[in-house]
């Protein structure tokens, strides 16, 4: 028997201001800005709004793999969203998301400025503005798509689910842990089994489906996230490592995972992305060493 105590919902629920967890203090029941600020603008023809957390990844490593392969248009600026401050609370920000979850995309290359929001979202626009990283045959880009609402659909599970009552809850509980683990493991043979059979996910090719799935199963298989790989045993899963360490190899996706980020080694620090040569001068440990600011983000 379980020594949980037993919770009876109540005939109306309404929030528990001393619920806990490491999101409490910006977790509403209400959508909507909270404060009035409008977000910077660079001068590239994209303007990214984010954080590195694995939603976020995904669009930095697809802009910096279309500059790798030539697409000049895909320059970008990325600003920071500090979530943990309330920040993508702004008008400004719930403007380019109502949502008010990061990333968020303003597109200012075409006559009208284009918002695009959810990450899947981005990515899609994105691979079909420059023709790349999704197939055009109808079989490889509907198997890609196939992968990429995978992910879309099953992460937060992951995310929301796992990760939430493993690492940041205000106490472990067994029966979430127990229900989202497992959930979570299935998930990883989902993978592995598929990745028995292609080099990527939607066949032979490097696509959009990898970039998104990467940040967050790559990265737990590579024991990044939530502490947990000893715990969910990652290392099993043969076909999910040899595909997170090929993709955690690629270029692009190292500086990718580097936009954004305010937590690890500050060399692997990028606060703010506006020029490919950021990576060489603008990182946490030469700002540090120049003696300028970055913030603290988390």
């Amino acid at each position: 028997m379980s020594n949980e105590q037993t919770y009876t919902p109540p005939r109306v629920w309404t929030p528990d201001e001393a619920s806990g967890g490491r999101f409490a203090g910006i977790n509403r029941p209400e959508a909507g800005a909270r404060h009035e600020q409008e977000l910077p603008v660079g001068e590239h023809p994209f303007q990214l709004y984010s954080l590195a957390t694995p939603n976020g990844v995904k669009v930095t490593v697809l802009f910096e793999e279309l500059l790798a392969l030539g697409h000049a248009g895909a320059e970008y600026d990325a600003w920071p969203i500090n979530i943990l401050e309330g920040e993508q609370f702004s008008s400004g920000f719930v403007n380019a998301n109502p949502n008010s979850k990061i990333p968020a995309l303003w597109d200012y290359s075409a006559s009208e400025p284009l918002r695009v929001f959810e990450s899947g979202s981005i990515l899609l626009h994105l691979a079909e503005k420059f023709g790349a990283f999704l197939p055009t045959d109808t079989a490889g880009r509907t198997e890609t798509l196939n992968w990429l609402f995978w992910q879309m659909g099953h992460a937060p599970l992951l995310g929301g689910g796992f990760g939430h009552f493993y690492a940041y809850a205000p106490e472990p509980l067994k029966y979430p842990i127990d229900r989202f683990a497992m959930e979570v493991k299935r998930q990883l043979d989902v993978l592995d089994r598929r990745l028995a059979e292609t080099r990527y996910l939607a066949g032979d090719d490097y696509t959009i489906a990898d970039m998104a799935t990467w940040p967050w199963y790559g990265a737990l298989a590579l024991d990044r996230v939530y502490d947990a790989g000893e715990f969910l045993q990652v290392h099993t899963y043969e076909n999910v490592q040899r595909w997170a360490k090929e993709l955690d190899e690629r270029p692009a996706v190292k500086r990718g995972r580097m936009v954004n980020r305010f937590w690890g080694d500050p060399a692997e620090q990028l606060p703010e992305r506006h020029d490919a040569s950021d990576f060489e001068l603008r990182t946490k440990d030469k700002l540090d060493a120049a003696g300028e600011s970055s913030g603290e983000y988390v």
